[in-house]
């Protein structure tokens, strides 16, 4: 198989003809591939797989594996479920392979993003890729067109999750992002392959910290590339001796790690965050699509940011976008505007910063996708803008990001928009499992938390 047949398709997973299957078989033969691992990601953010030979390719997209409803009630310690009236001990689900989005990671190993199905065929409405599947339908019924641009920071750890670096280390330094240039040049080259190519990758703020940016595209492809991402990640890290970590606080004391996401949108053709009257050049929708972001942001930060570690995080001073407010290249605001520019290859865009790697990708893309089409909606009011530091404000008049998980579950629970954009099921099992990692970890000391959470995340 070849990089053209990665993420090229976002057919329903188990719509594939007799046909495409056969194609897929002679591809699958001809690239040498033994093993297909089909990956999910739960409401804590972790990544579930399930893999078979590749000759049973096609069982896995069609009828597809048998897997219990509580995959997506697991919580971080590898032990506890958060069980909910519709996921306990009892019933089944199908795990439905998405065969046109199939891509070697090498070792004759493929990978390809899966959804969850009931026994009769019908898509889980506790699935998060199944529920931005649907919001992408609804933004395309709006006559909308959107890519998302997906940026991941990551540290690198010894095998353990121990530090690596103990000396001097210079954020955007050249000397550390030569340090690891083993890693750097094997990454390029194993996301190339793959189909993923990257767009820059560069040292960051924390010892060991470095972020990609890749490329934009279409809403659910952008989700299943930092899914892919993080797979490839974990197994590059692998072949160099070293660890990676997404956590959002891998270390207390250094920068946490963000995943910042980019939103383009354009209606027939023409783009709505440009070319307008409004400030910055922003067209009605365009403001209407951001001032729905801004205000609704907070009541989806159990989402968005709601690990143990996030709210340590989202701390003022460092840049991870704390404050319920946008501005023009505010790098301190949660909702940041980036103008169409000479400088600007991609056009205008929003960037919502205060999304990290333990985010679930497809709940987070669909979260700000709802938002905006809400905010359009109810042609929302664009709030003043914040073109200056957020806390250098007298008088704090800049609401902050929910930090404590308590306050931000209550937010998610009473949230009517939360209940239309990500569905009954999906709140009430990442409520579930909120609470079930508040009760746990608590009272825990920040530094013990992020010791015992620091490879969660990872691969």
């Amino acid at each position: 198989m070849t990089a053209q047949h990665v993420l090229s398709s976002q057919a329903l997973p188990g719509s594939a003809t007799a046909a495409d299957l056969a194609d897929l078989h002679v591809r699958l033969q001809s690239g040498g591939i033994e093993l297909i691992v089909g990956t999910v990601v739960d409401m804590a953010g972790v990544i579930r797989a399930k893999a078979v030979p590749a000759q049973r390719v096609e069982s896995f997209h069609r009828p597809g594996l048998g897997a219990s409803p509580t995959l997506n009630a697991f919580c971080l310690d590898g032990v506890g479920i958060a069980h909910t009236p519709a996921i306990g001990v009892t019933g089944d689900l199908r795990l439905r392979l998405e065969t046109g989005s199939i891509t070697p990671i090498g070792d004759r190993i493929a990978w390809a993003p899966a959804e969850f199905f009931d026994q009769q065929g019908t898509p889980d409405p506790g699935c998060a890729r199944g529920r931005l599947r649907e919001m992408v339908a609804a933004v395309s019924a709006d006559g909308l067109e959107v890519l998302i641009g997906s940026e991941l920071e990551f540290v690198l750890t010894g095998p353990a999750g121990e530090r690596l670096t103990t000396g001097t280390w210079q954020p955007y330094g050249a000397a550390p992002a030569l340090a690891h240039s083993p890693f750097l040049t094997d990454l390029v080259r194993t996301f190339a392959s793959a189909g993923l190519p990257v767009e820059q990758v560069h040292a960051e703020y924390g010892p060991d910290q470095y972020e990609i940016s890749l490329p934009p595209a279409a809403p659910l492809a952008a989700a299943d590339q930092v899914v892919l991402a993080r797979v490839l990640l974990g197994r590059i890290a692998g072949r160099h001796g070293v660890g990676v970590s997404f956590s959002p606080v891998p270390f207390v004391g250094s920068a946490g790690n963000g995943a910042h996401l980019h939103l383009s949108l354009r209606r027939d053709g023409q783009p709505l965050l440009s070319d307008g009257t409004g400030p910055h050049g922003l067209q009605p929708d365009g403001a209407a699509a951001l001032a729905g972001i801004v205000n609704g942001l907070p009541e989806f930060i159990a989402v968005v940011a709601g690990a143990p570690l996030s709210g340590t995080r989202l701390g003022p001073g460092t840049w991870a976008g704390a404050y319920a407010c946008w501005g023009l290249e505010n790098r301190e605001a949660g909702v940041r505007l980036c103008a169409a520019t000479p400088g600007n290859p991609y056009g205008a865009n929003i960037e919502v910063k205060c999304v990290d790697p333990a985010a679930n990708p497809y709940l987070a893309v669909a979260s700000i996708l709802g938002l905006a089409l809400a905010g359009i909606a109810s042609s929302a009011a664009l709030p003043e803008e914040v073109a200056v530091d957020p806390s250098s404000i007298p008088g704090d008049p800049i609401p902050r990001f929910p930090h404590d998980p308590v306050q931000a579950a209550e937010l998610l629970e009473t949230s009517a928009l939360a209940q239309q954009i990500l569905g009954p099921r999906i709140v009430q099992s990442l409520l579930a499992v909120r609470r079930w990692e508040i009760a746990a970890y608590a009272d825990l000391p920040v530094e013990e938390l992020s010791a015992a959470l620091r490879m969660v995340w990872s691969g």
